[in-house]
């Protein structure tokens, strides 16, 4: 039977009791971990989210009543023990922070019994995770996800910290918004009181926060649930947090500057992690043609080589097709592979494929000097030699090439270089490559909507020097624009916005919007800009993302209490799910029936 609390109070969690407390009484309440009854003595470890502390039962300390209670404790029972802490009389456990000690219990509560768990909580589960997920609760017990959880919230505490000291104002922004559907798809809520009408949940507080610059607060921040309405990857969810930004009067140095200093304090405290400033930046092209990606990870080598040039007059077709097309042909040195089997050698040909290569060629230095390659005889030693010296091929290299467009090529290289870094183990997983990525294009092509697209948003401020180019060649057009990378892995960006009418106006005409359309979706922005707007730049993080590199996590599920799938259920509730017809009659919402072929 539970018993209650009553009398007693919690005088320290289980990991909080170290050996300055020897000699004292405490009171401790946490969940059996584990029952060991040696028969005349009980061992128990107990856990809260502070740690694990050895607690032991012996008749003659606690009473009989009390060491029967020891006797049935069981897994995930919750208990409430007073008792004394002492040095531990058998063999300390290096691997407990709590180790050398223990408590002398001399009573317990049992406060709630526990049915068995449907998979043990402990450290490193191999429970499959969507049984973990679908008992999430219980999942959330286990230590190192305790602990994950733990740093997210000091995380959240450090960026309130720093900003405030740096004269931000935290202000919270609408979750019911107007949808301005110029990028992911957005999460529509109905409106009952407006039949027909919906809000949108925001992907971002992009519109409000430039709103509040207009308002004069000068600096803002928050952190900020959004929403999107897209397919999930370990790295993505339906809903996130950000930490997000806004600050007036400054230009791109200005932002870099705050936010260099944020990411250093942040990282000391969160984890002692020591970042050196300033951090290094790179050109968005620079970082495409040496990554093939515009988040490079920059712990390890292997960057992509033009060999354009080189090849141009060869006799390989699809070396040559490509660059008759506009393309361009490139490559990578894989060091000391030359060995790798062919079976191996077309697994990363499949592998390419995946990222929308026809094939990738290959060119295997051996260690006499001689080659093995998919295309060799279709070019001359000379051509082979040239190409090997600009990618710098030594014997035993493998030499793996793509050619197609660009930015194919860019995509393709770019993800093998990744998997090879790590087939190679070029990864250093306990390093911390933090890199500003500087400088994007303003516009990228959209096939889809036969147009250019803005390729962060339309209110990015072009480079100034390329403002002449807005109607001539787009394409062209650079914007102050920036992207904060670790790791490889995108953790938040940004931009100096637009506050002159006549360059937005310029904005929408190249991104196709006509004046009553551009007013039909940010209007009520374009209307506050007539009441004098400053200049403005802003950021934001994905939190989820931070909080998951420096944990070392797999997945940002592991750094979110309660997460959703990859088909944006959660297990746990299991939503979505259907309503009842009297909420759709009131939303004025029927649900279409989907007809089969036959119909």
């Amino acid at each position: 039977m539970a018993e209650t609390m009553y009398g007693l109070k919690r005088t320290c969690r289980c990991g909080e009791v170290t050996n300055a407390y020897v000699g004292q009484t405490v009171t401790v309440m946490g969940w059996v971990a584990k029952q060991r009854n040696k028969g005349g003595i009980v061992f128990v470890d107990l856990r809260d989210r502070a740690g694990i502390l050895q607690v032991v039962f012996e008749e003659a300390d606690c009473g009989t009543e009390n060491f029967e209670k020891a006797e049935r404790l069981r897994s995930e029972f919750v208990v409430a023990v007073v008792g004394t802490v002492e040095k531990r009389s058998g063999a300390v456990n290096e691997n407990l922070a709590t180790g050398d000690i223990e408590i002398r219990a001399k009573q317990v509560r049992i406060l709630s019994e526990a049915q068995t768990p449907p998979f043990p909580i402990e450290s490193n589960s191999k429970t499959k995770e969507d049984i973990r997920l679908k008992y999430r609760y219980l999942d959330l017990r286990r230590p190192d996800q305790q602990e994950k959880i733990i740093l997210r919230s000091k995380i959240c505490a450090a960026f309130r910290r720093f900003l405030t000291e740096e004269g931000f104002l935290e202000i919270e922004t609408p979750i019911l918004c107007k949808s301005t559907p110029e990028g992911a798809r957005d999460y529509l809520v109905p409106s009952r009181v407006h039949p027909g009408s919906f809000y949108a949940l925001p992907q971002s507080p992009q519109l409000f926060k430039q709103l509040l610059m207009c308002s004069g607060y000068d600096r803002y921040f928050q952190i900020a649930k959004c929403f999107r309405d897209e397919d999930l990857r370990a790295d993505r969810q339906p809903e996130f947090t950000q930490v997000d930004m806004e600050l007036s009067f400054v230009d791109v140095d200005d932002v870099i500057d705050v936010n260099e200093r944020a990411l250093q304090y942040v990282c000391k405290d969160a984890i002692g992690l020591d970042i050196q400033l300033p951090l290094p930046r790179m050109k968005w092209i620079d970082a495409m043609n040496r990554y093939g990606s515009d988040k490079p990870d920059t712990r390890f080598g292997m960057e992509l080589v033009d060999v354009s040039e080189v090849v141009a007059d060869c006799g390989f077709s699809v070396f040559t097709g490509a660059l008759a097309n506009g393309g361009s042909v490139r490559g990578i040195n894989a060091k000391g592979q030359a060995g790798m089997p062919r079976k191996k050698i077309d697994a990363l040909v499949d592998f390419a494929k995946g990222y929308g290569a026809k094939g990738l060629a290959y060119l295997a230095v051996q260690e006499d000097g001689s080659y093995k390659s998919s295309f060799a005889k279709f070019m001359t030693e000379e051509q082979l030699a040239a190409l090997v010296s600009a990618m710098d091929g030594q014997p035993g290299d493998l030499l793996l090439f793509a050619a197609d467009k660009t930015n194919i090529v860019w995509s393709v290289l770019g993800a093998l270089r990744l998997e090879l870094g790590e087939q190679m183990g070029l990864i250093d997983h306990n390093k911390f490559n933090f890199l500003w990525v500087v400088e994007f294009p303003q516009f990228e092509w959209s096939d889809e909507e036969n147009r250019f697209m803005a390729m962060h948003h339309p209110f990015t401020m072009p480079m100034e020097e390329d403002l002449p180019l807005l109607e001539t060649d787009p394409g062209r057009v650079r914007a102050k624009a920036y992207d904060i990378v670790l790791n490889g892995v995108e953790l938040g960006g940004g931009s100096v916005r637009i506050f002159q009418d006549d360059v937005q106006e310029r904005m929408f005409t190249a991104l196709g919007f006509t004046t009553e359309a551009a007013h039909k979706q940010f209007g009520f922005l374009l209307d506050a800009f007539k009441y004098g707007v400053p200049p403005h730049a802003g950021l934001a993080y994905g939190l989820d993302r931070l909080c998951m590199l420096l944990t070392h996590a797999d997945s940002i599920r592991e750094v979110i209490a309660f997460p959703k799938v990859k088909d944006a259920s959660c297990l746990m509730t299991d939503c979505p799910n259907v309503v009842d017809d009297k909420q759709l009659t009131e939303l004025g919402i029927a649900i279409a029936e989907e007809k089969t072929d036959a119909e």
